[in-house]
């Protein structure tokens, strides 16, 4: 499928074709919003590409969620050496990559501090672009998501800006918009190495003209960076919003020593964050939490409270292994089975509460979940 994209030829557009296309195609998309009811105008958000399918923050992973139906695709942001943002779920690479195979980088195996967290492994900070470039992606869940090991070996890790053209060629040859969200990963670790990665997002962003008017959303789960960008923002970014992601409960972010994401939570804390986001990703297990036996309980306030202070709610994630999902959705093929039937139903509970759009490792059962 679309071999040719994938493994690197680049479609050429003008900067004036692309511009009126994405033009186009947003304003047919919000106008026709604007009269369809909610559920229809709930958002896919591709998590990692199609993360279930391919190994994820691939080409081929981003490639297939949108063939699927992917409103938005999503690539997680680190930084190399010299200062290149590449998609990787975490700086440490070992589970995603071949790095351990490759006996020139084995001297840079290392233990760090990454968000209070002690982590041993490779990181890509410690790699240039190049270097970087000749290692190879794989598989993070093999044992759960064995048909993705056959891909092993065969992709590179993406730049921002490599993601960033494949979308543009993709929305064009597809004639609809594809909207990005790019999570800024571990700001304050990035920041304090001296490779702060939020005016180099921002900055990618404007050198592209898809993304200029294309729909993006820049998340993160710490604070700090995404007040920085609302200020960066201003009104000269009418496409960009801001995303505060959500850990557990009793956690923090890794900025602050409060207020707990329980505190952000609250109706009172939901009104703070409105002053410098748009919207929230909580873990859909904050929408509605499981009860004693794993099974889905009653569904919190919290929906509610985020409307009450205009911001969206945007949760992840939507996996389709009996592993991940409720206990009163999974079926009897095993825990590592793909449990399609199921993730529908579950989704499908969680787009009673009035969701807005939400993360799926699988866009293809996202787009049957909202089907009627």
């Amino acid at each position: 499928m679309m071999a040719g994209r994938v493994m690197g030829t680049s479609i050429r557009l003008s900067s004036c074709v692309l511009a009126a296309l994405v033009g186009t195609l947003a304003m047919s998309v919000q106008v026709e919003a604007a009269d369809k009811p909610l559920a229809a105008k709930v958002l896919v958000i591709g998590h990692r590409g199609a993360s279930a399918l391919r190994p994820e923050h691939t080409l081929a992973s981003y490639a297939k969620a949108i063939e699927d139906g992917a409103d938005f695709i999503e690539p997680d942001l680190v930084s190399t050496k010299d200062g290149s943002l590449v998609a990787r779920h975490e700086n440490e690479i070992s589970g995603t990559t071949d790095v351990a195979a490759h006996p020139e980088f084995a001297a840079r195996r290392a233990t760090k501090t990454i968000d209070g967290v002690s982590v041993t492994g490779w990181f890509t900070e410690d790699f240039t672009l190049a270097e970087l470039k000749t290692l190879r992606a794989r598989e993070r869940l093999p044992e759960i998501r064995k048909d993705n090991a056959h891909y092993d070996g065969q992709f590179q890790v993406p730049t921002f800006d490599e993601i960033i053209d494949f979308v543009a060629a993709e929305s064009a040859a597809r004639g609809r918009v594809v909207g990005i969200i790019p999570e800024i990963k571990h700001s304050t670790y990035f920041a304090g190495i001296g490779l702060p990665m939020e005016d180099r997002t921002l900055a990618t962003i404007d050198a592209h003209t898809y993304t200029r008017t294309a729909p993006v959303e820049i998340q993160s789960f710490e604070v700090g960076n995404l007040k920085y960008l609302r200020g960066k923002l201003g009104k000269t970014h009418p496409n960009v919003t801001l995303l505060q992601l959500m850990e557990s409960p009793d956690a923090h972010p890794a900025d602050r020593t409060a207020p707990t994401y329980a505190v952000m939570m609250t109706p009172a804390g939901l009104k703070e964050v409105a002053t410098y986001a748009d919207a929230i990703g909580p873990s859909v297990r904050s929408i509605i939490p499981l009860t004693a036996d794993g099974s889905l309980g009653t569904p919190s306030a919290l929906v509610r409270d985020a409307h009450a202070a205009h911001l969206q709610v945007h949760p992840y994630t939507f996996r389709p292994e009996n592993h991940f999902l409720a206990r009163n959705f999974r079926n009897a093929d095993g825990d590592a089975a793909r449990n399609e039937a199921g993730s529908i139903a579950e989704i499908r509970a969680y787009l009673a509460t009035g969701i807005d759009a939400f993360f799926t490792d699988d866009p293809a059962i996202g787009r049957k979940a909202l089907a009627r």
